[in-house]
């Protein structure tokens, strides 16, 4: 399929010079990627390590009852234990009162062994934003953001401790990768968030983001645009609520964005699982709506096919960040794999097949990706796919340690928008919110180096 570019469209000519990735390292030297102090340039797999012990939140309902039956115990404690987790969100056996007294320190041990603790937490001034550190079993360590918007409490959540793609302006990616997680320590990450919130931690309200421009900012956990939402709300509740023991209403993370540490479809069978114990009504799972789950990919186009075959109905995100290869190559190295054009045909074809629509995660990045004939061929690629079917989401480039590059200008990011607005691409530069605690998109790299860290209790 084709279609005319826009007259509109500025031709492939610029005065700004072309800047190409590179990246600079602590001795001051600098390296073009896709090469990394001898690593391998894509990691799909990480190294073989062991994984955290089994966890209720790994578990199907039918799993747990088996567990439950192995230990001697009747199954209707399997629901005990569910509704305790996943509604109450507590892991504290001595506090389930419901539960045999001579059994619960057994049950903890087989259901709920420790899998985040937290090592300190970031807030921003207005307390809308909180960044955790957990340590995970084996030392690892991850990071995850929740925040506040007028209409929802999204958590930014990570799937991988560190990253395997490489990409160079991700300080994720330049960690490499250490192992995948197990489905129950990136469920858990929810859970603890919504202790967090039970708690008063999170600031009661949040001020409309505006983004560069001065528009009002497209949230993470609103990749779609703004499309209408059918909230699934546990029965009793409202959308974004679950009943608590006295039978009010308790806030709660309404939407979940897989866009923290880690590319989630390399670890595909554990993020599924995950998503499984979100979706679940309660007590087997969080009984969210699949529509406010987002899933972000650099593009593994199998895994992107495989999604679209799961009948889940998550938002999903391709991180494109430049729509012509030569660029993509250096910027997204898993393009040397699946390129630009294959990795938005698998994008289209999740839209088909889910009817869900998706978003184009794009990084402005001065003088590298952000030219107006980028903009031109990137609405050309996506029209000759049709039309209604995606939306745009640029993203001025979050600064990290070490990087040589900055976010593009606002007259420069203005210019990139109206090319695609022009030519019919819906398009909402998002906000960057997090950046002052280092919380926002390509910039977690769970540094402990902050002494205004705020230290957990």
């Amino acid at each position: 399929m084709s279609e005319t570019t826009p007259s509109s469209v500025p031709r492939r000519t610029s005065s700004r010079k072309q800047v190409r990735p590179i990246v600079e390292h602590e001795d001051g030297t600098t390296s073009s990627t896709p090469t990394r102090s001898g690593r391998p340039l894509l990691d799909f797999r990480g190294p073989r390590v062991s994984q955290p012990p089994q966890h209720l939140a790994d578990m199907s309902m039918d799993e747990r009852i088996a567990a439950v039956k192995e230990m001697g115990l009747p199954a209707f404690r399997a629901k005990q234990l569910s509704t305790h987790y996943f509604v109450h969100h507590s892991s504290d056996v001595d506090q389930m009162t419901d539960l045999p007294k001579d059994s619960r320190a057994e049950l903890g041990e087989r259901f709920f062994p420790t899998l985040l603790t937290e090592v300190h937490r970031l807030k921003t001034g207005n307390g809308d934003t909180i960044k955790f550190l957990w340590r995970l079993f084996d030392g690892s360590l991850v990071e995850s953001v929740l925040m506040r918007y007028r209409n929802r409490i999204t958590l930014c959540v990570s799937s991988q401790c560190g990253c395997g793609m490489n990409c160079p302006f991700c300080a994720t990616g330049q960690q490499g990768l250490t192992r995948n997680m197990s489905a129950a320590e990136i469920v858990d990450q929810v859970v603890r968030a919504n202790q967090v919130i039970a708690a008063g931690e999170l600031a009661d309200t949040s001020d409309e983001d505006r983004n560069l421009l001065g528009e009002a900012a497209a949230g993470v956990g609103d990749e779609s645009g703004g499309e209408a939402v059918s909230e699934t709300a546990p029965t009793g509740t409202s959308a974004g609520a679950h009943a608590t023991a006295s039978g009010g209403a308790a806030e709660r993370v309404t939407n979940i964005v897989f866009m923290g540490m880690g590319e989630p479809l390399a670890n595909y069978k554990r993020v599924m699982n995950a998503v499984r114990r979100f979706v679940e009504p309660g007590p087997s799972g969080l009984g969210m709506s699949a529509r406010r789950i987002t899933i972000s990919t650099v593009g593994l186009v199998p895994g992107i096919n495989k999604l679209a075959m799961e009948e889940i109905p998550v938002t999903f995100a391709l991180s494109l960040h430049a729509p012509d290869d030569g660029l993509r190559n250096e910027m997204i190295p898993v393009n040397t794999r699946w390129n630009a054009d294959e990795a938005i045909d698998a994008a289209y074809a999740y839209y088909k097949t889910s009817g869900r629509r998706v978003s184009i995660e794009y990084a402005l990045i001065k003088d590298m990706n952000d030219h107006a004939w980028r903009a031109g061929l990137l609405a050309k690629k996506l029209n000759a796919r049709g039309r209604g079917w995606v939306h745009v989401n640029p993203i001025p480039l979050n600064p990290t340690p070490g990087s040589v590059w900055t976010a593009s200008e606002p007259d420069v990011a203005a210019e990139f928008v109206r090319v695609l607005r022009d030519a019919g691409v819906p398009t909402t530069i998002r906000d960057t919110r997090g950046k002052d605690i280092d919380g926002a998109c390509g910039q977690l790299a769970t540094s402990q180096q902050n002494d205004d860290a705020v230290t957990a209790d």
